[in-house]
């Protein structure tokens, strides 16, 4: 499988949706702090990132680490570091 890039505010986010939207954590109402990824040599998967120290998992770290393979499945850490202005840039540059 190909994955998809995104940049690291964007997979922090992923992460953090998909941790949030879980039974168990929406039940507690437990608030999981997800860190940024840290960019890593591509593994044998061929990912390029992971994540550590998530705060405030302990008792979740089952499907706080389900989360983060499957996220880590299908996203690579995006190599582009454009500036967020350029987001909002004339493309002709006029």
């Amino acid at each position: 499988m190909i994955r998809k890039t995104l940049n690291a505010s964007r997979l922090q986010d992923e992460v953090s949706r998909r941790i949030h939207r879980i039974h168990e954590i929406v039940e507690d109402g437990v608030k999981i702090r997800v860190p940024q990824p840290q960019k890593q040599e591509p593994d044998k998967t061929g990912c390029n990132w992971t994540m550590k120290h998530f705060g405030n998992a302990i008792g979740y770290e089952r499907v706080v680490a389900e989360v983060l393979d499957a996220v880590r499945a299908e996203y690579n850490l995006s190599e582009d570091t454009k500036d967020i202005h350029s987001l909002f840039a004339d493309p002709e540059g006029s």
